[in-house]
């Protein structure tokens, strides 16, 4: 037998506080971008977290690159685009990082590439020792 999902007249307040507010990840402590490095997180549970450039380029949240992981996954022989492979004059940087509102860091590499918006929650989820 196939289980009803609620529909919001019905379903529990607990359900729908989930649905309409997502948990929201509370501001970094502090920041501390190394453009030719990384990027240190200081959380307010007390951890810290650390993303090398590359990797955070990599994981970028923005919807080509979301689209290129997912393509990638399916067929680990998938072919770069131009865009992707394109070399720059010399090593993968950070130029600049600026705060999203309360939620979220933009960054702008040295590719080209600036529109991926690193919510908190999302570098919580992408946090590298999190991932082994």
């Amino acid at each position: 037998m196939r289980e009803r999902t609620p529909s919001p007249a019905t379903a529990p307040a607990t359900s729908l506080a989930r649905l309409y507010h997502p948990r929201v990840e509370p501001p970094p402590i502090a920041l501390d971008l190394k453009k030719d490095r990384g990027l240190s997180v200081q959380w307010a549970d007390g951890t810290t977290s650390y993303y090398s450039i590359n990797y955070l380029r990599r994981m970028s949240p923005s919807a080509d690159m979301r689209e290129l992981r997912a393509q990638q996954a399916k067929n680990p022989l998938t072919v770069l685009p131009a865009s992707a492979a394109r070399a720059s004059n010399g090593p993968l940087t950070a130029l600049e990082a600026e705060l999203v509102g309360n939620y979220a860091l933009r960054i702008r590499f040295s590719d080209g590439h600036d529109t991926g918006i690193y919510s908190w929650q999302y570098l919580r989820e992408i946090d590298p020792p999190a991932q082994t």
